[in-house]
């Protein structure tokens, strides 16, 4: 296809800024649109971590210097500085202390809706003033969701942007980004409030997400699955009528994976690199993880990994009630990384006082820990209550490290159930969101182990399946070509 303008928009972007998947999704795919000969431009605050972080000064632009925006009655300077993602495009960070220099990415204080709208309107008249017109305008989130609105509303005077066409991706809609109308007030947009949906109006509030959502020329989510869930009730968090009604512009499209990061075979981080071909650095990861907290090895013990956050969203509340069960009865290790919400750090801390010479947690992150429990694992535990797509299912399938997944979202998409009479499948996968289902799917797990025969044709499954971005990029490719032809316009 026809090399493309791209203006891409996020909150974070790995390794800058990182608070979840959406800086790695950020990242892989601008990554491979630059590869594929793309001009894009991705626009990101400058934190204060990101900052105090860098190994190299970032690189200001000339034209890109002591900028202003107005923002109601409040005047915000700004500059922009670059630097290189890696082998992709230059990432244009908003440098503005003011909002960004904080010791936290995201807050609660009053201006955290200023923050970000302000974001976006920084990110169009970055474009205004290097007089570059993008095609394609793909915000992410709540935080940049207010860019289709304000290229229809108030920049939609400049023929710059006659042409641009909106991609909105919604990475998880549990986070909206909803606050009171006074907001408006703040923004200067008192006399907007007809641009808003009617029940925001009515119930005096403003929802960024909602407000892209009614604006965003086409809508995109994190896998087919989650596209389908936010439709519904259950999963839609009170925009599933208007999701709903847009079905048409809405397309499921799951993460990539950025195997340079994400290989067996490559792995820096591990002590023993392998692969399909030779399987043997994959027990030996399992000995060195088992080591690292002095539990012993013992190959034919399966041994269970989870590497998440401590959240209600990835279903750990199912977890008391087999654990203690399967560990009393079953020859099996259990480690966990991750932190969170209180009562699942104080649960798993539980478990390993209670089974010292099975179960291993680890509070907070490592990002080296983690990769070494993505090889070391033999199975590897998601029983998420809803996953708009997930991305550790998919780094256990390259790793030979068989899934435990619920069928939902993108975890639904990316593991076949195992079936050990034909030899295909990925993975472990329950239906039902109990604490029984769960259990005969670990129970499930447990027994296809024992068949060595088996297991490995399991783990062969898994890690041959591929989910790069040369293949999901191409997915976005082919939106914004439907998105520009001539007919859409």
């Amino acid at each position: 296809m026809e090399p493309l303008r791209i203006l891409f928009a996020a909150s974070e972007v790995a390794p800058f800024a990182k608070t979840g998947g959406l800086a790695d999704v950020s990242a892989g795919l601008c990554r491979y649109l630059h590869q594929a000969g793309h001009d894009v431009r991705l626009f990101m605050p400058m934190y204060r971590k990101t900052r105090e972080a860098a190994k190299e000064p970032f690189d200001p632009v000339p034209e890109l210097q002591d900028l202003s925006t107005k923002l109601g009655d409040r005047t915000v300077s700004f500059s922009i500085s670059t630097a290189q993602l890696g082998d992709g495009p230059l990432v244009y960070f908003v440098r503005c202390p003011e909002f960004f220099d904080r010791d936290s990415i995201y807050g609660d204080a009053p201006d955290e809706p200023l923050r970000f709208a302000f974001l976006s309107q920084a990110a169009i008249e970055c474009c205004q003033q290097m007089q570059w017109s993008p095609q394609v305008a793909h915000c992410n989130d709540w935080h940049t969701a207010l860019i289709p609105l304000l290229l229809k509303a108030k920049y939609a005077w400049d023929a710059l942007f006659k042409d641009t066409r909106s991609v909105l991706t919604i990475h998880n809609l549990g986070y909206q980004g909803l606050f009171s109308d006074s907001v408006l007030d703040e923004l200067g947009w008192a006399d907007s409030k007809n641009l808003l949906h009617a029940d925001d109006t009515e119930r005096g509030q403003f929802n960024f997400l909602k407000t892209g959502l009614l604006y965003a020329d086409a809508i995109t989510t994190v896998s087919q699955t989650y596209a389908r869930e936010i439709q519904t009730a259950e999963l839609g968090m009170g925009l599933e009528e208007l999701l709903a009604a847009r079905s048409e512009d809405l397309v499921g499209i799951v993460n990539g994976v950025d195997y340079t990061d994400w290989s067996p075979e490559s792995d820096a981080l591990l002590p023993h690199t392998y692969s399909a071909d030779d399987l043997a650095g994959k027990a030996e990861n399992k000995r060195a993880l088992l080591g690292h907290w002095n539990l012993e090895y013992d190959a034919s013990v399966p041994l269970i990994g989870i590497v998440s956050r401590l959240t209600g969203q990835k279903g750990f509340e199912l977890l008391p009630d087999i654990l203690p069960v399967v560990l009393q009865r079953e020859s099996v290790q259990l480690v966990i990384l991750g932190s969170g919400e209180e009562r699942y750090e104080n649960y798993f801390q539980w478990l390993q006082d209670s089974f010292p010479t099975k179960v291993c947690f680890y509070k907070g992150y490592n990002n080296e820990l983690a990769h070494l429990i993505e090889a070391g694992a033999d199975m590897f535990l998601m029983p998420s209550r809803y996953e708009p797509c997930g991305m550790n299912q998919m780094y256990s399938l390259k790793y030979g490290t068989a899934p435990i997944v619920r069928k939902t979202g993108g975890l639904a998409d990316t593991v076949e159930p195992f079936d050990p009479a034909t030899g295909k499948g990925t993975g472990f996968v329950f239906e039902e969101f109990s604490a029984d289902a769960l259990f005969q799917a670990v129970r499930r797990g447990l027994d296809a182990f024992k068949d060595r025969a088996a297991w490995k044709r399991l783990m062969l499954n898994g890690m041959s399946r591929d989910f790069s971005w040369d293949r999901q990029g191409k997915l976005y490719e082919e939106l914004y070509s439907r998105l520009l032809e001539p007919s859409r316009a």
